[in-house]
């Protein structure tokens, strides 16, 4: 599951952290994810809400530092404990300098982070890389960090599968998503698995019909089957987890 859930000092009145956050458990619940990408995660109260309630995962993420009130947002990855054998973790920034915490290059707005997991399955022995991030709006930051990440992911797979969660604030008309499919790198969840189908918005901006937009993907190595992908939509008397819809995949 990919999931925005929208930084906790962003709304007000019903769209509140307070006021949201059971809902953002619920529906993380509702799917079980056993690889959870989140975006707009904040240190000081959303990352321990999810850590204390869910006590099935291991949480890790890094602040992304800079300056003002956004920097402790974080683009966090929750695994599920018991289905997998942690091999390596970490975190990088898309800047020019990468291992430098808080850095921020490109004339981005805000400093950008990648966190990371390699993984076994406990079931058969099967290796993966789970890596998440949140690009940012200006389009040359966004480009210089699409060419970064896959770089690095190139350097890191050696054969083993990825797999890639964001919220990349770009459409699938954009540079940012040709670079990360192109030459079937990476291909896209929802669309291998809807085949027929038009995409999905997953932005929506609470229910704002001019908002919507599919800015939410999973990118997953071609050695990976895609069983199904889905925008969960919900809603509970007016009220939404978040800004964003969640996006759920099923991978084979």
């Amino acid at each position: 599951m990919s999931f925005n859930i929208l930084c906790a000092n962003c709304g007000d009145g019903i769209n509140a952290w307070e006021q949201r956050k059971t809902l953002v458990l619920d529906r993380i619940l509702a799917f079980t994810p056993d690889l959870l990408g989140l975006q707009e995660c904040r240190a000081d109260g959303q990352a321990p809400y999810l850590i204390e309630n869910l006590p099935g995962y291991t949480f890790f993420g890094v602040p992304r530092g800079g300056e003002g009130t956004t920097a402790l947002e974080m683009a966090p990855i929750m695994l599920r404990k018991e289905l997998f054998e942690l091999l390596d973790v970490g975190d990088f920034w898309l800047s020019d300098q990468p291992g430098e915490p808080g850095s921020r290059s490109w004339g981005g707005q805000f400093p950008r982070t990648v966190s990371w997991a390699r993984l076994r399955v406990r079931e058969n022995g099967q290796e993966l890389l789970f890596a998440n991030t949140h690009f940012d709006l200006v389009p040359a930051a966004r480009r210089h960090s699409t060419e970064l990440i896959r770089a690095w992911l190139e350097a890191q797979t050696a054969g083993c599968p990825v797999i890639l969660t964001g919220d990349f604030n770009a459409h699938k008309r954009s540079r940012v998503y040709q670079t990360l499919t192109r030459d079937g790198f990476l291909t896209d969840a929802w669309r291998q698995a809807n085949l027929c189908s038009r995409d999905q918005a997953t932005f929506h901006g609470f229910g704002n019909p001019k908002a919507r937009t599919c800015i939410d993907w999973v990118l997953v190595s071609p050695s990976l089957h895609v069983l199904s992908a889905s925008v969960d939509t919900y809603m509970q008397a007016g009220r939404y987890p978040s800004d964003h819809y969640p996006l759920r995949v099923e991978i084979e």
